[in-house]
């Protein structure tokens, strides 16, 4: 009958652990619900606990499931979520075999998955004044950090007040302008308008040009920009950048750590007068939510972020840059433990637009798609500006007489460039004073009574600490086992390099950067502020500084044990060791001056260091190349890793028995598919708990898929205690 009424009931994703959607009626009277609307049901026998979800299917139907259960709340009229991005959250659910509702609760800001208000609320934004517009741009030099502000006021028209930082402007600046009738602050949203690029500040190379030129917009592509340290691959960003606002679409690029958060953002700012928001972990709630939703409206040109970022909705999505494409930063390594780099690239296929990967140091996984035809590959060789590379010495310390980890030689160096009025970088990958604590009477070492790890001692303020479950205690004065007081604090790491140098080289600052130092907000900033003035001092810090950071004055960089990575348990410690070295030693030399790399190392001849040093990364990636091939591992095979942890080892093991049972039971073991294990994680105890692995490798990525659900499956039906718990990671990018 003409206008007769359906029912309809709808299918609700829950951030619960089942592995499926939940199916409840419309509240009393209420009209259609839009598929991507949040709504609030009660979930659990009873009316249970009131949970907050998003509504993924509508059903009609003339004959409605029995005791179906009632929306208590729909929050959002319209969709928060549109289909194709509701489709890209159920691929993620399908490839790395998580519930759908945790993985689209992963996507949403932590407000609006507890059910807020889905509303953007503006800042305030500061303006010039008339009097200020007509100020000359000089008439404030007698207060250079109140006329910075009125030229970068003159230059963008307002800057939102909460983001000040991210121009290198200070509150008290734009208040003293304020009182001197020069700039206004406005409840009014700025209407940016069409955005605009400024010119780049130098002339493209002509490796950059030909890069550019090249980048299809419009369509899919995945390109390989490979480019070594300094060699101009952000420019190449920008450019594209450019071209995508020009056709009134949105760019989202993704960077590996928040301390390059700042530096990106003041050059993006610096370039474009446009909407740029910012998506990381250093934001509060309410800010993380309003620049999701000013991103989702389409307020947002550029969206500038850290892994999570690539879950922001972007309506008008043109080009997606993925920076340092390589680093380990890009994969989650918990709950729904995706890569952001790949999600990006299958966001980009299912919006038909480019991505950009960057890096000097590509991944295999990364060459392998270009030795077989999928992604293009572009390469940048020189630095602009006729900058040169810096010259690398391998150190053998063999015998050598170190004074804390440092040779006489790495002190001779460090003195001839603080001495010349440069800066030197001392990179030391690990943290704290000393990583082991020994007993030279007896042999006892200071171990974590919770983890099968040593306890790293701190000086300021003295303790020991576990860096794996942070357990923590006074510092010792004696040995526990013989009473004996003569204890060794042996390794280097940032606290004593820090001390050392200080000691050394008393006239000289020495700048410490790590986890420890910039705790609390804004430190790091103020670290690199010091440095950034030019002035000479010594950089001691930890990877944190490796990565993408752009010190002119540094000229020598000094790499304490090259080692470590060499013999380590996962078999991408060779490949994580040659890409960071390389990214350390690309802090040297970017500004006026030759930059050095001295590296210490008790094997300055192993095959792996020459390949590295003397032939160039892609001979290096080429012998790892073969090496994964012979032994069958990514990217020549597709791996997932299960992981057991419980108090005890046996219900741990007895769980991954079984499952290996059953799964060689379903698809038998041959050289396509093969399982290893159970067997301990490289770490076999943390924080009170066993853990134990289950390896699954197949030739083929498909045979690995159907594995997979057969996997899940088993374990999420097994009868297991209480506090066992189990995870499942494809495409591991860390062995547990």
């Amino acid at each position: 009958m003409i206008g007769s009424f359906v029912p309809a009931y709808y299918s609700i994703a829950l951030p619960v652990v089942l592995r499926t959607l939940f199916d409840y009626l419309p509240p009393e009277g209420h009209g259609p619900i839009a598929v991507g609307a949040r709504v609030q049901v009660p979930f659990g026998r009873g009316n249970g606990r009131i949970l907050v979800g998003v509504v993924c299917q509508r059903h009609q139907t003339q004959e409605l499931p029995a005791k179906l259960k009632r929306i208590d709340k729909v929050l959002d009229d319209e969709p928060l979520l549109d289909a194709d991005f509701i489709s890209l959250c159920q691929w993620a659910s399908h490839y790395y075999q998580h519930p759908i509702g945790e993985t689209i609760a992963t996507c949403l800001p932590k407000k609006l998955r507890l059910g807020a208000q889905a509303s953007i609320t503006y800042p305030k934004h500061w303006q010039l004044t008339v009097q200020g517009k007509g100020l000359p741009d000089d008439g404030l030099k007698r207060a250079p950090k109140q006329q910075l502000a009125l030229q970068q006021l003159r230059a963008r028209g307002t800057i939102a007040d909460d983001q000040l930082a991210e121009h290198g402007l200070g509150r008290d600046s734009l208040r003293n302008l304020a009182q001197k009738g020069l700039a206004e602050l406005t409840d009014t949203p700025p209407n940016a308008g069409q955005p605009q690029a400024k010119p780049a500040p130098h002339p493209l190379t002509d490796e950059q040009a030909a890069v550019v030129s090249q980048i299809a917009y419009g369509a899919f592509s995945v390109a390989v920009l490979e480019g070594a340290t300094g060699s101009g691959k952000t420019e190449v960003y920008l450019q594209a950048i450019a071209q995508v606002l020009a056709r009134g679409q949105q760019a989202m690029v993704l960077i590996p750590e928040i301390s390059l958060g700042p530096q990106t953002l003041a050059r993006f700012h610096q370039r474009f007068k446009a909407n740029i928001v910012a998506l990381h972990s250093g934001l509060n709630d309410t800010e993380r939510a309003q620049h999701w939703l000013r991103a989702r409206a389409g307020d947002a040109d550029i969206v500038i972020g850290t892994r999570s970022a690539v879950f922001t909705p972007l309506p008008r999505l043109g080009l997606i840059v993925i920076d340092e494409e390589h680093d380990l930063s890009f994969k989650q390594q918990d709950g729904l433990r995706y890569s952001a780099r790949d999600l990006a690239i299958v966001r980009a296929q299912k919006a038909d637009v480019p991505v950009i990967l960057g890096s000097a140091t590509p991944s295999l996984e990364t060459l392998s798609n270009i030795n077989h035809g999928r992604f293009t590959h572009w390469q940048l060789h020189a630095r602009p500006g006729g900058a040169s590379h810096a010259d690398i010495e391998l150190f053998d310390i063999k015998q050598e007489s170190l004074i804390d980890g440092f040779s006489e030689h790495a002190l001779t160096e460090i003195a001839k460039t603080v001495g010349a009025g440069q800066q030197a970088l001392v990179f030391v990958n690990r943290r704290g004073f000393a990583p082991t604590v020994l007993c030279h009477d007896c042999g006892w070492q200071a171990q974590c009574k919770h983890c099968d790890s040593n306890l790293t001692a701190h000086n300021h303020p003295a303790h020991l600490r576990c860096h794996h479950c942070d357990y923590q205690r006074p510092p010792l004065s004696q040995c526990p086992e013989c009473f004996g007081q003569n204890l060794l604090y042996l390794g280097a790491a940032t606290e004593k390099a820090e001390q050392m140098l200080s000691e050394h080289f008393p006239r000289s600052k020495v700048i410490r950067i790590d986890r420890d130092t910039t705790g609390r907000k804004n430190a790091f900033d103020q670290l690199l502020e010091q440095v950034h003035t030019g002035e000479p001092c010594i950089l001691v810090g930890t990877q944190m500084l490796a990565k993408g950071h752009h010190f002119p004055n540094v000229t020598l960089v000094v790499v304490l044990n090259a080692d470590n990575g060499l013999f380590g348990a996962d078999f991408r410690a060779s490949e994580r060791t040659g890409q960071l070295l390389l990214q350390v030693a690309g802090r040297a030399g970017r500004g006026d001056h030759p930059g050095r790399v001295l590296i210490q190392t008790h094997h300055p001849d192993h095959p792996l260091f020459t390949q590295l040093f003397s032939h160039g990364y892609r001979a290096f990636a080429d012998l790892l190349m073969e090496e994964r091939m012979r032994s069958s591992m990514p990217p020549f095979s597709y791996m997932a890793i299960i992981k057991v942890e419980a108090s005890f080892p046996q219900p741990a093991t007895a769980l991954l028995e079984g499952l290996k049972n059953a799964l060689q039971h379903a698809f038998a073991p041959n050289p396509h598919n093969q399982y290893l294990g159970p067997m301990p994680a490289i770490m076999e105890r943390v924080n009170k708990r066993f853990r134990y692995v289950l390896q699954l490798k197949c030739s083929q990525r498909k045979l690995l898929h159907q594995v997979l659900p057969v996997a899940v499956h088993y374990l999420s039906s097994a009868k297991v205690p209480k506090d066992l718990r189990w995870s499942l990671d494809v495409d591991p990018q860390e062995t547990p």
